[in-house]
Order: C-alpha cells, then sequence, then structure tokens
C-alpha cells in the first residue's frame, strides 16, 4: 500500500450546523479547493490519474458487468491507498482527513458505474465497522477491506422501506443459548451484492432488556458471503450505472454468530442516519466529479463541431450552456467543500477512538450534507443535459460520452435518501433545532419579522466586487427567516404534515447556502490574487454573479409558494408586498457574464477552476 501523509488542514473557529442562516462568515471562516494542500492535491492528482489511465480504459467491461475487471480495479486502489482513507492506522487504514476522502470521491467518480462500487466498498460498506465494530471485528475485517482483500456492501433497503427503512420488515431472532441470530427477510438494491464479500445488514430485532424489553427494532448485522442461508438475487438491469452490481439479498434461516452483532440491539438507526450524512456530501462531491468530466467532454466537442462554417463553441446559445455548466461546477466545488471543511474544523481535537462524539459533530451537520446532496445530485442533472444538448444528436447515441452520463447521473437523486426526504431534512432539522433553542433561529425570526413590520430599513453600502450580490444574500438570509417564520406562525407543530410548505422552505434554504458558499468562494480567490483586477479572480466573480441572480429568483419563487398558502386577505397582501421589498434587485446583465465565463473555458479547452 502506497504511503501517504495526513494533510494538515487549516483549522478556523468551529462552526455550528445550520448556523448560516443567522451568521455573516468571511471568507477566511471557510474552507474551499483554493485552501487544498500540497498533500490534497497530490493525492487529487493520483487518484484522477488512475481513474483515467486504469478505469476508463476498461469502460466496456466494467459496463458489461464483468465484475472480474471491477474487483481488480477495487484490489490496484487499495494498493494506491485509497480504500484506506477513512480506516484507523491500527487496521491497515491512512486516517486522513475527510477533505482528502472527499477528494477522492471527487476524482474517481470519471467513470460512474466503478465509483458507485467504489464508493459503497469505502463509505457504507466501510464506515459502520470503523464506527461501531468491536475490537475484534476491526481486527478481522478492516486490513482485509483497506487491502481490497475483501469487498464490503451495506443492505439497508427493502421493496417495501427505502426512505423509510426503519419500518423493515427482515427479522433477527437470538437463539435460546445467546450464541447466535437467525435472520429472515429480504433486502433489495444492494451496491456490490454480486460480489462483496461482507454485508452490513440491517433487521428487527426484538430488545432483551430495559423498558423496551421485547419491542423489535432495527439492528446491525455483518454477514458473511457463503454464510447457509444466504444468498443474492439476479443482478438488476437499470437505467444507468449498468456497470455496477445492483442485486436483492436473501436471507432463509440465515444463521450467524451473536458476536456479528453490529453496535447495540435496538440502535441500527443511528448507525443508519450517520452513515447516510457521511454517503450524503461524498456523492456531492461525487457528482462534482462526474459534471466535470461531463462538461470537459461537451467543450472539446463543442470545439471541434462546425457548423455554418464556424465552430458552434462561438454560437451564443451553446456558450449560455457552457457558462451555466461552468458556473455550477464552481458553486458546487464551494457547496461540497465548505461543507467537509465544516466538519474538519468539528472533528480537529476529537479522540479518533472516541467515535460517539466523532458522529455527533458529524450529525451536527445534517442539514449541510442534505443540501450538498440535493444541490449536487440536481446540478450533474442539469450539466449531462445540457451536455447532451451540445452534442445534439450525437449525443443521443452510445457512441459518444453524452449518453451515458446522462443515464447515470439519473440515479443521484435517489441514492442516500430521495431528494424529496432530503428536503424534509433540511426544513425539519432546522425546526426542530429552533424549538430546542440548539440554534437561535427563533430570535432571529422575532428580530426580522419585527424588522420588517416596521417598514423600509436603511440600504446598506457595501464594497468589493460582489457588494451588489452580498445585498442580495442579506436579503435573501431575510425573506427565507421572514417565510420560515410566517409558516410556521401559521401551522404550529402540524408544519411537517405540510411538505410542499417544508419543500419550498427547504429550496430558499438550500439556495440561500448555495448563494453565499459562491460568494465568500469568489471572494477569497479575488483576496488571494490581491484584490487585482484580472481573469483569475473576475471569472470567479462573475461566476457568483450568475449564481447570484439566478438563486434570488429560485427563492422568490418559493417565497411567493408558501406565502400564497400560509396567509390571506390583507395579511397576504401585507405578505407579499414584504417579499417585494426583500426581493427587489437590479437585474445583473448575465448575458455579459455568461460571455465572460463560457469564452474563459472554451479558450482553456476544459474546466480547470
Amino acid at each position: 500500500m502506497a504511503t501517504m501523509t495526513t494533510p494538515e488542514p487549516t483549522i478556523a473557529p468551529r462552526i455550528a450546523g445550520g448556523s448560516f442562516l443567522i451568521s455573516d462568515p468571511a471568507p477566511a471562516d471557510c474552507f474551499f479547493p483554493e485552501d487544498f494542500t500540497d498533500e490534497h492535491k497530490q493525492i487529487a492528482e493520483t487518484t484522477a490519474n488512475f481513474a483515467v489511465n486504469e478505469i476508463m480504459p476498461a469502460s466496456e467491461a466494467i459496463e458489461a458487468k464483468d465484475f472480474s475487471v471491477t474487483k481488480r480495479l477495487l484490489k490496484e486502489a487499495a494498493e494506491l491507498g485509497l480504500t484506506a482513507i477513512d480506516i484507523p492506522e491500527e487496521y491497515g487504514g491512512l486516517e486522513m482527513d475527510k477533505v482528502t476522502s472527499a477528494l477522492v470521491a471527487e476524482n474517481i467518480s470519471k467513470q460512474a458505474s466503478f465509483s458507485v462500487a467504489f464508493s459503497a466498498h469505502t463509505g457504507i460498506g466501510t464506515l459502520p465497522l470503523v464506527w461501531y465494530g468491536t475490537a475484534e471485528q476491526k481486527k478481522k475485517y478492516l486490513p482485509k477491506i483497506a487491502s481490497g482483500e475483501i469487498v464490503s456492501a451495506y443492505a439497508l433497503s427493502e421493496s417495501s422501506s427505502g426512505s423509510d427503512a426503519v419500518n423493515a420488515k427482515t427479522k433477527a431472532v437470538l437463539s435460546a443459548d445467546g450464541k447466535s441470530y437467525t435472520l429472515n427477510g429480504e433486502k433489495m438494491w444492494i451496491s456490490n451484492a454480486g460480489f462483496a464479500d461482507l454485508f452490513t445488514v440491517f433487521a428487527k430485532c426484538a430488545i432483551p432488556e430495559g423498558p423496551d424489553a421485547g419491542k423489535e427494532k432495527l439492528t446491525a448485522f455483518l454477514i458473511e458471503r457463503g454464510t447457509p442461508g444466504f444468498t443474492q438475487g439476479k443482478e438488476e438491469h437499470k437505467l444507468g450505472i449498468r456497470g455496477s452490481s445492483t442485486c436483492p439479498l436473501i436471507l432463509t434461516d440465515c444463521v450467524i454468530p451473536a458476536g456479528n452483532l453490529l453496535g447495540e440491539v435496538g440502535k441500527g438507526h443511528h448507525i443508519a442516519f450517520n452513515i447516510l450524512n457521511v454517503g450524503r456530501y461524498k456523492l456531492g462531491n461525487a457528482a462534482i466529479g462526474g459534471a466535470r468530466m461531463a462538461l470537459n467532454n461537451g467543450i472539446r466537442y463543442a470545439i471541434d463541431r462546425k457548423a455554418f462554417g464556424k465552430s458552434i463553441s462561438e454560437f451564443g446559445l451553446i456558450q449560455e450552456k457552457i457558462a451555466n455548466c461552468a458556473t455550477g461546477i464552481f458553486v458546487g466545488g464551494a457547496v461540497c467543500y465548505r461543507t467537509v471543511g465544516l466538519i474538519d474544523k468539528a472533528l480537529a481535537g476529537v479522540d479518533k477512538n472516541d467515535t460517539k462524539e466523532i458522529q455527533k459533530r458529524i450529525e451536527d451537520y445534517a442539514v449541510e450534507c442534505s443540501i450538498v446532496k440535493v444541490w449536487a445530485s440536481e446540478m450533474l442533472d442539469m450539466v449531462v443535459d445540457e451536455t447532451l444538448q451540445i452534442f445534439a444528436g450525437y449525443g443521443y447515441v452510445e457512441e459518444y460520452p453524452a449518453e451515458r452520463a446522462y443515464r447515470d447521473a439519473r440515479i443521484n437523486r435517489i441514492f442516500e435518501g430521495t431528494n424529496e426526504i432530503n428536503r424534509l431534512i433540511i426544513t425539519g432539522w432546522l425546526m426542530k433545532s429552533a424549538m430546542s433553542g440548539k440554534l437561535a433561529l427563533m430570535p432571529a425570526i422575532k428580530k426580522l419579522m419585527d424588522e420588517v413590520m416596521s417598514g423600509p430599513s436603511e440600504k446598506v453600502e457595501r464594497e468589493g466586487p460582489l457588494a451588489e450580490e452580498r445585498g442580495l444574500l442579506a436579503n435573501a438570509k431575510k425573506l427565507t427567516l421572514f417565510v420560515a417564520g410566517a409558516a410556521t406562525q401559521r401551522y404550529m407543530a402540524q408544519i411537517a404534515e405540510e411538505q410542499e410548505v417544508m419543500g419550498a422552505i427547504s429550496d430558499m434554504i438550500i439556495e440561500v447556502f448555495a448563494m453565499e458558499s459562491a460568494i465568500l468562494r469568489a471572494e477569497k480567490i479575488a483576496e488571494q490574487a490581491g484584490n487585482v483586477p484580472g481573469e483569475a479572480s473576475a471569472i470567479p466573480v462573475a461566476m457568483a454573479g450568475i449564481y447570484a441572480d439566478k438563486a434570488m429568483s429560485t427563492i422568490e419563487l418559493a417565497a411567493r409558494k408558501v406565502i400564497a398558502a400560509v396567509a390571506e386577505g390583507d395579511m397576504l397582501r401585507t405578505q407579499l408586498t414584504i417579499l417585494r421589498r426583500l426581493s427587489k434587485h437590479d437585474s445583473a446583465d448575465t448575458i455579459k457574464l455568461r460571455r465572460q465565463v463560457a469564452q474563459h473555458v472554451i479558450k482553456s479547452g476544459k474546466y480547470s477552476i
């Protein structure tokens, strides 16, 4: 296994999860790609080279479901240390920071089917053991997972319980002598199922003692391939990621040693939900990598393709598509690495053996992790759609790369909890934190309500290349708090039942975080350039401007949707007046900005920011 040194992340004061709605961070408070250390860059380059030189040439075999090739590549990735990033050193791992883990996820994602296999193995297939395994379990399995000797998988979903995982029907029964468990049931849509050696399987199991004694609750178990009563079903034939293995698992009187219990009986939901938070931000990074790959294919094609006597990259509507994609990737990098940076800061100084505290601190950023998942997966869908359109008719045939990228991207809005579920998590988690006093959202909402009801406030003068966008951001936060407050007043404790309202508020929250991340990243780049005007900082500033204008429009529409649902008569008219006041702004010349971005990217021949 290759030796890698753990990068030393830049440590800034810890920022509470979800606090971005009521705080005003500076660029220095946030981690972005511009903060990568030399070690980060080295690992990213190593991973990208492996993906280009080893994985991509094997695409045909991977897509044909030749899992011997996938297993060989996982072993080769392990030899580079790429499967050991999150595993403790004493068990053969490298124990590196979360930024490094995210960078590997981003750069391995050039071939989506392999990326799924890799992520299932190194993420959801490994972390349950790292966080919840006994010393004996870790010693037995983790070195082999790190070395690629065995492949891991994670079996949570069932045919009747996907997002509603706690209602699983698979059962586990402890034997009378307490030496074994017998499992019966079926798991569905399990990645790596066709060739994995070790599975984390969730089942309902009776609590043995205490106030909940006898109640059946979700519990996790480790099951090895070859265990009697454990079989896999047929491979699913999927819309995309066709080269990844997806099978059902059938458990028929499957007997495993009692020592294969993972964690505690009845605490499986903690394992499931905490692992999903990590899966969500890693999925976001993988989406960024996939979007970059798709756009660069589109740029090369646009430059080479001639129509009406010139390259189609010279056409305004093609440039608009390229600029939209480039802006999405830029903002995606800001959103993803800001979140991973927050987690690394929160974990700084935590005892590496205190897995409960590690999980607790990661869980504090559940909102940001869900934002990353939703935003990045939908951005990727936009990029692969625009890329296919750039290829036009050629994009619709398998011979060209746009077709597979388009199909492969669609699963990301379902993986790691559907985007609908994640939208409910975002608003629900923030509301719950506000009600409990964990976040000072309620005082902020009350203060904002008093402010907006008293009439227009004096305009704050701001300086810098993104002064106007800073003003938009401030009003976007106010509008989001105002709408959340109005909805809470209308529905009180029943707001969780109003999913359309919860989803619209979530869209506003997502756009605030993305807009702010884009502005902060562009400002950091400008600061690093010494605030001297030039293309190095002008392009990021242009992309932040493009996105801020779009985000504000999205926020305004979502706000209008909620206000119309929660108010009527004079109150509706008053709230719409406040909405117009907070969303009022001079539109940016986004045609000019998009041309500027597109021409820069086309001149470079690829997106490289």
